[in-house]
């Protein structure tokens, strides 16, 4: 099998994996609060990634801790929006709405750069927004406090992946995905510090739920992304995050017993038409505005 297959199926097991994560996160809300959550899951995978490739851990300087700083903020800011979130909403919704990100990253880009996104990216926004509302809103017209959340965490995560793009170019990609692990537990055990009681798992459930936070969803999650991405194309890339809100779903029904009736089965289709849409228009996503 040539690398770019085996690249493929690794991006298929992580994407699985993130799947995963929102039925960890779940089970661990249910003994710890949400800073605290945020702060083990990260610290472990950092003292785990750190342990494996701790070569890549020497010769930091100050522009490497400052960047990683910065990724650090906007990771515990994805974490912590999203567990928010999965308190007040369903596994399987955060999922779909998490897959936002794709959408988000070429609309930043194109106000970073003051011109338009090109017309399919346009047509998904548009199919992905129309989703969204099929799969969240009530009769009101109003969103779920999670389900808003969640939108917020997709948007933080699109800016983290904006970032760390320009970052990479000037420093070791390794060295900065462990250290952004590390400062992403710093800052979330002073929140939980200043507004929560920390403490450790004190169920056999909640260290399942943690440990595999740490282990398989940050840990290897990042990792094995920053070494499959070596050999695949960014839109391929893309097209396997795709994958995340399936299994999210799948195993939220499956483990948690979440229902997913016919109107969110057809908001999940729309949103993942929009995100398909918008994604293989990303080698070409903008045009000069006139």
């Amino acid at each position: 099998m040539s690398m770019r297959g085996k690249a493929t199926i690794l991006l298929v097991i992580v994407n699985f994996f993130w799947g995963l994560s929102y039925i960890f996160m779940k089970m661990g809300l249910d003994t710890l609060q949400t800073f605290n959550l945020v702060a083990l899951r990260c610290s472990i995978a950092f003292f785990v990634a750190g342990f494996i490739f701790y070569k890549y851990l020497f010769n930091i300087n100050l522009k490497t801790l400052i960047s990683s700083a910065i990724l650090g903020f906007l990771l515990f800011s994805v974490f912590s929006f999203v567990t928010f979130g999965l308190s007040m909403t369903k596994a399987s919704n955060a999922g779909f709405l998490l897959s936002l990100t794709i959408v988000f990253v070429p609309i930043i880009q194109s106000i970073l750069l003051r011109s338009l996104p090109s017309l399919p990216i346009r047509v998904g926004l548009l199919i992905t927004i129309s989703g969204i509302g099929v799969m969240t809103l009530n009769r009101t017209f109003s969103l779920n406090p999670g389900d808003l959340l969640c939108i917020l965490s997709a948007l933080a995560y699109a800016i983290h992946i904006l970032v760390i793009e320009k970052v990479t170019k000037r420093h070791e990609a390794l060295t900065i995905g462990i250290l952004q692990l590390g400062f992403a537990g710093v800052i979330a055990f002073i929140m939980s510090f200043i507004f929560e009681t920390p403490s450790l798992p004190s169920t056999a459930h909640s260290w399942l739920a943690i440990l595999g936070l740490a282990i398989l969803c940050s840990a290897f999650g990042f990792i094995c992304q920053a070494v499959a991405q070596k050999y695949t194309s960014p839109t391929q890339t893309s097209l396997m995050f795709s994958l995340e809100p399936i299994f999210a779903a799948l195993l939220a029904v499956i483990i948690l017993g979440e229902s997913f009736g016919l109107r969110d089965t057809i908001g999940a289709m729309i949103i993942i038409s929009g995100v398909l849409i918008a994604t293989l228009a990303s080698q070409h996503p903008y045009k000069e505005t006139t």
